[in-house]
């Protein structure tokens, strides 16, 4: 298993990763697809096995009002025949030492059990606009001692994706 930046390329069979592993919907797959039609600054990594993405991770600005305050990690997938092996870990271990990652505040809105063991803590503060409470909020190197709503690129702010 090799793990390599994505390249456009690449792009329709990440795609095709993504609409397996959040089959039914496809917000994922549209919201990504939106980010690359925008250029917007990413980073994006697979895992590649015999010719095949078998799992997808992308990082994207967070902001403070208009500010990069950090990265958000979202979203990460793993192909639903070969979760639960450990390629999902490898890849975030992996980003989390990469140059343009490893200092960054880094949030995520997912699975605290499954976050939590690569460092990441529940966050208090910045405030999520997608989660009441921040029960699922959680960041990395995150000195953040103000309260404000962390921003994201605006192609996570549309309602409905068809």
């Amino acid at each position: 298993m090799k793990i390599r930046k994505l390249t456009p390329e690449n792009y329709p069979k990440a795609s095709a990763l993504l609409l397996q592993a959040f089959a039914p919907s496809k917000n994922e797959v549209q919201l990504i697809d939106r980010l690359h039609e925008k250029e917007r600054v990413m980073h994006e990594w697979v895992c590649i096995h015999r010719d095949t993405i078998t799992a997808y991770i992308a990082f994207t600005n967070a902001y403070d009002q208009r500010e990069v305050c950090g990265l958000h990690l979202a979203p990460m997938a793993v192909k639903p025949q070969m979760q639960g092996q450990g390629i999902g870990t490898e890849l975030l271990r992996f980003c989390l030492r990469q140059e343009v990652i490893k200092e960054r505040t880094l949030f995520v809105l997912g699975n605290p059990k499954f976050y939590q063991k690569f460092g990441f803590l529940r966050c208090a503060l910045p405030v999520c606009p997608f989660d009441k409470g921040n029960a699922h909020f959680l960041s990395i190197r995150n000195n953040t001692s103000r309260e404000y709503t962390v921003g994201y690129e605006p192609e996570f702010k549309f309602k409905k994706m068809k």
